[in-house]
């Protein structure tokens, strides 16, 4: 037995995981009542969740206590790119709205959700995260509220004792072990997950929505393949595929399944890890990415939203259209911190055109019924975006300052 787990552990993770996703498959096809196969995803899933909240709180507060003085991050051109990211995603989803416009078929009833109001609510709940109960944050899994506590702890902490920023490091670097087993049954999680979608929503509940999800999806490789590779390429100088298809293949595709940006912070950390790139910088980037680099949701706030303007055959003109991409970008951002994610903040996007909130809702049953695909492809630009765009900083910076990173180098395969 040990002999067979060691030559398991010895394949590579991402051919793993395609093998859980091809058995999920099938046995989803073959026998969907078997139903404790399912059980395996949500394990997985649940034990992500559970364990990523307190990996960021101790590895941001760790690396921040640690800190030398001086010592320099990335941590401006990250957030640059993040911002430019979710923007540009927008425009491209605006684009491809006008390209190939969309009429929905609108369904009766939607769930009893509510809608924010306006920017300004999304806003205040993404601030009032900020300042949330330390201890509730890891509870309730508040991305953006455990990073500023830990951000807050470890400043305070840079002057303790050695001992005492020693025991932090020991407890970081527990707790990073412990995230490398539970990312080892992946392939496990993976199956379960996919066999669960399979058995019980099939594949016939999608075909009604054919032309949507593909203006979506189009959008997602669209900014995936296009548009991160320019970025990519401006800040190395270098082809950019090489990292752009590590990003998707070791980051999108877990992403693509569990369908949380919060569960796939562990899996980034650990590829940043793989990768070379500064753990000083990506300990705080890859948490912050779950919360403000939505791409993603920006795609999905104007397509939909769009939709339902070209449904009621509402005249949308360029000024407008780049309000929208403006507005489905700082909504996106504010995604994580509103209940319902992006889906949600449609309604807001909506009213950009007038659009009654009752129709807008509706639209939004729309997107639950897409959410297969929709929110699997969502979350995977989002989550790998966090990597690439943390390595494109830091590739800029070793551009412009090559003594810093003496002795320090890249994998080799980017």
């Amino acid at each position: 037995m040990k002999n067979i787990i060691t030559k398991w552990n010895s394949i590579s993770l991402v051919k793993r995981i395609i093998c859980g996703l091809i058995i999920g498959l099938i046995l989803g096809l073959v026998v969907p009542q078997a139903t404790p196969i399912a059980m395996l995803g949500q394990l997985f899933v649940g034990a992500l969740k559970a364990i990523a909240p307190i990996l960021v709180f101790f590895l941001v507060m760790s690396a921040l206590c640690n800190q030398g003085k001086g010592q320099k991050t990335n941590m401006k051109t990250v957030i640059v790119l993040y911002l430019l990211g979710t923007f540009l995603a927008g425009c491209v989803a605006v684009a491809a709205s006008y390209l190939f416009p969309i009429t929905l078929t609108l369904t009766d009833s939607v769930e009893d959700m509510t809608a924010p109001g306006g920017i300004g609510e999304v806003l205040s709940n993404l601030l009032l995260n900020i300042v949330a109960n330390p201890v509730g944050s890891i509870v309730e899994a508040n991305y953006i509220g455990i990073l500023a506590w830990a951000v807050i702890f470890g400043l305070a902490l840079k002057k303790a004792s050695d001992g005492t920023k020693k025991a932090l490091e020991n407890i970081s670097d527990a707790v990073s072990q412990a995230v490398r087993w539970v990312i080892n049954c992946a392939p496990f999680g993976i199956m379960g997950l996919i066999f669960n979608t399979i058995s019980e929503q099939g594949l016939s509940v999608l075909l009604g929505y054919g032309r949507l999800i593909l203006v979506i999806v189009g959008s997602v490789f669209f900014v995936a393949l296009v548009v991160n590779p320019i970025i990519v390429f401006i800040c190395y100088r270098k082809n950019p595929y090489p990292l752009v298809l590590k990003c998707l293949k070791d980051s999108g595709i877990t992403a693509f399944f569990t369908r949380s940006s919060a569960a796939n912070i562990p899996v980034n950390m650990k590829l940043c890890e793989e990768l070379g790139l500064d753990e000083d910088t990506y300990s705080i980037s890859i948490p912050l990415g779950a919360t403000i680099n939505m791409g993603g949701a920006a795609i999905t706030i104007s397509v939909l939203a769009l939709a339902a303007a070209h449904t009621l055959e509402i005249s949308v003109d360029i000024p407008t259209a780049i309000i929208l991409c403006i507005v489905s970008a700082a909504s996106a951002c504010g995604a994580s911190g509103v209940a319902g994610g992006s889906l949600l903040l449609v309604p807001l996007a909506c009213s950009l055109f007038g659009i009654p909130n009752d129709v807008a809702m509706q639209v939004v049953g729309v997107g639950f019924i897409i959410g297969v695909i929709q929110d699997s492809c969502e979350t995977a630009l989002n989550s790998s975006t966090d990597v690439l765009y943390t390595a494109s900083a830091e590739l800029l910076d070793r551009r412009k300052y090559p003594d810093r990173y003496v002795g320090r180098e890249l994998n080799p395969k980017i």
